[in-house]
Formats: C-alpha cells, structure tokens, sequence
C-alpha cells in the first residue's frame, strides 16, 4: 500500500466542531474546557456534512423518518428552507404555464412568489375572520385554468380543511397547504401539512418549530414524493441509480439543488422532537387566556375552525375601526400584554397582498414578463390592485394579536387575560382618542 505523508492530523476538524459551539454563545472559560475534551479524542474522522456521503447514519433521513412517524404521511422530505419546500411542492404537482393557482391574500410572499416562479398564475382569495382562506371567495375564483388551491395554516390557526378539501375534490384540484405558521396544528385530530395533496414547512428559527433554515414537503402520493425528489436535487443522487434513464415519464427533469445538510438535520430532528409537547402548551394557554376574556361589544374574537387544534402561539381578536385597534394594542402594551397589529399603520409588510408590488406591478426577473405574459395563459390578463380583496384588508387593519408565552402557568394566564380585560372594558366604547 503507497504510504501517504499529507494524511491530516488525527482530530482533524476541530476548528469547524468550535466555530460551531462558538455560536450557541457558551463562555471562553467553558469553550475551553469543551475544546481540551474534545482533543482527547483521538482518531475522529471528519464527518460529511451532505447526507448521501455521510458515513454515519444520516441526520436529514432521520428527520425524515421521525416527519413521518410524527405526523402520519407517508413520504418526507427534507430540504434547505419553507421557500424550497413550495417549489418543490408545486413542481411535484406539475403546477406551470398556463396554470392558474389560488392563494390568500394574508400570507408570507414566499407563498405567492413560489407559484410566479413555478411560471403559473397567482390568483389572491380573500381570508375571512379565522385569517386563513375563505373557502366561499376560493369557490367564486376557480376556473377551468385552476390547478392547485394553496391554503395556509396562519399565525398558529388552522383552515378549514373540510370545505377546501371537497372543493379541491369537486374540481380535481391539488390542495398544497402551508404549514410554515403552525407546525404541530391538528384539524379534527389530524395534524396540519398531513391532511391535503401535499404540505409543506418552513422549520426556521422565526417560526414556532425549527432552527435555522430548513424546511419539509410532506405528501402521501408516492409519485408526488418522487418528482419533489426530483426538483430538490436534479442531480438524482437520491435514485437507485442516480445514472440510470428515468424509470417513468415525468420522474427526471431539470430541478434546482434545494437538498438539506447534515447540520441543519441535526438541529431541526431535535427541534421537530418538541413539536407535540409545544403545541399543547401554547393551545392550553391559549385556550386558559381566552376562556378568562369577557364578552366586550366591540371587541370581537377571532373565531376558530378548530380551537382545540390551533397551535394557539397568538390570540387574536378585531377592533371597531384601525383607529381603535390601534389605541388597544398600545395600552395593551401599557398594561404589560404584548401585543401587535397594524391598526392605521403604513409600514410595508410582506404578508399582506397589498405590499406585493412584486405581483401588483407583474415584476419579473426578466423583460419579456412571464408568466404575465405567457402565450400558454389563455385567461384575461391578470389584473391586481390594492382593492381587491377589501375584506382581507379591513380585518387585518382591525386585528391585534396577543402573544402567547408557552412556559406560562395557569396564573400567568388568568393575570394576562386579566389585563386585557382591564384594557378591554376601558375601550370597548371607544372608537378614536
């Protein structure tokens, strides 16, 4: 055997291992100690950070076993953000020109953007009072050109999964939800982003469950898994045999690179770990501090399309006018509540269809415009404006939302919602000040 001098040194990798415990913000003292019992190990291999080259067992697949254990679906996937997971989705689904899809008009722009680049048509449905689509507006905006309903799970609060999965049904449409905003969400006992044609997730540190970026695509449609294989990684390492000709047609087409790391399968395996035990406790405080809130005449809750399966990470409830909602969440905060919400505030915010001037003004990467423009479109052309979905900006000009802490006891609870009865009763009359 040809003896090698530039073998690296045994422990080799030390400096990544402590660039990585650097970040969890541990002190010199105790990185130190950290360091000097790691360089007692000898002999450590440096580890493939990719899953497909890792010799120990893969932490994404690991993920990906325990997605599906946890939340009943047949096929996950694991990939680099909740963006991916959507392109990857709507690329499963066969979602292009020529295609229109139904989104809401309150939700992240990732949603929305995710169909524009997928080369289709978003077309924006209004939400009603719960803040997720409303089913009756998504009725009213199916065509023949219609091929996938997007419904998102927002702020913590489930759709209506009933009325959006027969219609779906009626029309022979893919029903792709958005799970990004409520992992850990049940409907009637089913966890959320397990329920329609395919769910995707944004496992994020600004979301309720995740760390960093990463994201899932769920689905219990063995082909569907295949061909979001397919988008996330076109190079096909995943197949039997990642050199062979396509097994089907439709398996192999050209994709993007969406794959997750090894390090972001770590974190977000034991994050997903906590996603059960976490939604319980934001739904049971939710639940505590609602339960506490009287009856006010102008100020209304939001209602639920399932109270006991909402994640419950916010309560949320309307005022009378932006002017009153505006006032209410400042004494809120006064009152030691956090609180939050537009009110009559101008502030661009990017998940509410009006300050999509991506979609208003049809912004494209390049001139010719598509999908605006697509000769395969065969509808009238698109046309957006800020008026469009009236309801949608009237409730969330009128929406405050409350946090809810998680760790919270059942006192915590009832002196929240004694505070906001307190600001309630307060302004319950009061329309300007």
């Amino acid at each position: 055997m040809v003896q090698l001098e530039g073998r690296p040194p045994e422990g080799g990798g030390m400096e990544e291992f402590m660039a990585l415990a650097e970040l969890f913000g541990y002190s010199d003292e105790t990185l130190a100690k950290v360091q000097s019992a790691v360089s007692e190990e000898k002999g450590v291999p440096v580890p493939q950070l990719t899953r497909y080259y890792n010799p120990q067992p893969s932490r994404v697949k690991m993920l990906e076993e325990y997605a599906c254990e946890l939340f009943g679906s047949n096929y996950a996937l694991g990939v680099n953000s909740g963006t991916s997971a959507l392109n990857s989705a709507y690329a499963a689904c066969g979602i292009g020109p020529g295609d229109e899809v139904i989104v809401p008009a309150y939700t992240f722009f990732a949603t929305v953007a995710a169909v524009v680049t997928s080369k289709a048509i978003p077309v924006i449905a209004e939400v009603d009072e719960t803040l997720c689509m409303d089913p009756q507006d998504v009725a009213a905006k199916i065509t023949s050109r219609t091929k996938a309903i997007v419904c998102v799970h927002m702020s913590g609060n489930v759709c209506d999964m009933d009325s959006l999965t027969a219609l779906a049904k009626e029309h022979g449409l893919a029903l792709i939800e958005d799970n990004a905003q409520a992992c850990g969400g049940k409907y009637k006992g089913r966890f959320t982003g397990a329920i329609g044609t395919m769910g995707c997730f944004s496992l994020s540190s600004y979301k309720i469950t995740g760390a960093g970026e990463a994201g899932l695509v769920l689905t219990d449609d063995e082909w569907l898994h295949t061909r979001a294989l397919n988008q996330h990684d076109t190079a096909a390492c995943w197949r039997p045999d990642r050199f062979a000709v396509e097994r089907r047609p439709g398996e192999l087409f050209c994709g993007q690179n969406y794959r997750m790391s090894e390090l972001e399968g770590a974190v977000n395996l034991v994050q997903l770990k906590k996603t059960e035990a976490q939604a319980q406790r934001f739904n049971r405080n939710m639940r505590t501090v609602a339960d506490h809130v009287g009856e006010f005449k102008n100020i209304r809750p939001r209602p639920s399309n399932d109270k006991e399966g909402d994640v419950g990470c916010m309560l949320v409830f309307f005022g009378r006018n932006p002017q009153h909602s505006g006032q209410i969440i400042q004494d809120l905060g006064e009152a030691g509540v956090s609180a939050g919400g537009r009110g009559s505030k101008t502030a661009r915010d990017w998940h509410i269809y009006t300050y999509w001037e991506h979609i208003m003004e049809q912004k494209t990467a390049t001139e010719e415009g598509c999908p605006f423009t697509c000769p395969y479109y065969q509808g009238d052309p698109p046309r957006y404006s800020p008026d469009m979905c009236p309801n949608t900006t009237d409730l969330m000009e009128r929406a405050l939302f409350v946090n809810i802490d998680q760790w919270w006891n059942e006192g915590d609870c009832r002196r929240v919602a004694g505070a906001i009865n307190g600001v309630f009763a307060n302004l319950d009359t009061c329309c300007d000040r």
